[in-house]
């Protein structure tokens, strides 16, 4: 039977008009898939954000049940990029172990507290890590009055270590590296690891070198204690969240990469208003006075002025938390942007 040439055009355009639903009826299935996460922050009226359970400059509540502090700042700019109130978040304090299960389960929206960024925690954990919003290395705290200047120089030492740390695994690792002896004494948290070494039980306390700052001050007599030179490790920190929630993923990395940007442009907390007036162009997209990116990931055209109005840029929550504005006075270091000698680098905004 022969069949017209029209005819076969009608099935052909048929068969790609189905093959096109089809595609599209996926797409939209991916779509709906990924936005789990931020729908469900929506519909609940408030981001749940895990944090420790209390490191100074970083997350810690004070006697008013107040949360303040470097991580916790990254939640305030998230919960402000969706409802334009950085107030609308409650926070989880979690210990080393429960961090992880508390993200798999559904119990938080997302981690930001001090975890570091690996391969096993994204392949078998099934999270991913969007940013490195703080380059940090593990390092030693030992008493002044050690005779040592290096961590190659405590070859017998009884060291204090949290659980259910890479601080742990990475210890032991040098340790053997260097072919030196050691006593390794863990506790269930930080604040355990601490007192057992302020009590003496331990002559060395290791962790990231930022939470060294924060433990020193809570020692009888801080300036008794040092933190050596020595950095053993790429502590690569960030928050994490769930696989399979694309969109989710990209808000908590960008989130971050509107406040280097809004840094490396000048544009901070106290100068947002005269940047949503620039012509500049990049400043012009930040803001969101041209263009649309944040509506296409799920946001508000002025999600970045959001942000920045709600925790100011990366510089200011920095200093303000852990820098030198605040009591850790931590050094910038690798934390500075790449222009200024450091290695915080975002992409593009267009």
């Amino acid at each position: 039977m022969r069949v017209h040439m029209t005819q076969r055009k009608r099935w052909a355009a048929s068969a790609l008009a189905a093959v096109a639903a089809i595609l599209a009826g996926a797409a939209g299935a991916v779509v709906a898939a990924q936005a789990q996460t931020l729908k469900a922050v929506k519909d609940r009226g408030a981001l749940v954000c895990g944090v420790s359970e209390g490191l100074l400059g970083f997350s810690a509540k004070d006697a008013k049940g107040e949360w303040s502090g470097f991580d916790v700042d990254f939640c305030r700019a998230l919960a402000a990029a969706i409802f334009d109130d950085p107030g609308k978040v409650r926070f989880v304090p979690l210990n080393a172990e429960q961090r992880f299960s508390a993200l798999q389960s559904g119990a938080i929206d997302i981690l930001s507290r001090n975890s570091t960024w690996t391969m096993a925690r994204e392949a078998e954990l099934k999270l991913i890590f969007p940013a490195v919003t703080y380059y940090d290395g593990q390092g030693f705290l030992v008493r002044r009055s050690m005779p040592v200047q290096s961590s190659l120089e405590l070859d017998g030492a009884k060291v204090c270590v949290q659980e259910g740390t890479t601080s742990a695994q990475n210890v032991a690792d040098y340790f053997h590296a260097n072919s030196m002896k050691f006593d390794l004494v863990t506790t269930s948290s930080a604040a355990d690891a601490v007192k057992a070494y302020d009590a003496n039980p331990c002559t060395v306390f290791t962790s990231d070198v930022s939470q060294l700052y924060a433990e020193r001050l809570t020692l009888a007599k801080p300036d008794e204690h040092m933190i050596l030179p020595d950095v053993i490790s790429k502590e690569p920190l960030g928050p994490a969240v769930r696989q399979g929630d694309e969109q989710w993923a990209l808000i908590a990395k960008w989130t971050h990469f509107a406040m280097l940007n809004a840094e490396e442009l000048g544009v901070g907390s106290k100068t947002i208003e005269q940047a949503l007036k620039s012509e500049k162009p990049a400043i012009k997209r930040l803001v969101g006075t041209d263009g649309n990116l944040g509506e296409e990931i799920g946001l508000s055209t002025d999600w970045a002025v959001r942000i920045i109005r709600a925790a100011g840029n990366y510089g200011e929550s920095f200093d303000r938390n852990v820098g030198m504005g605040s009591k850790l006075a931590i050094p910038r270091g690798l934390n500075h942007l790449w222009t200024s000698g450091g290695i915080q680098y975002a992409p593009p905004l267009q």
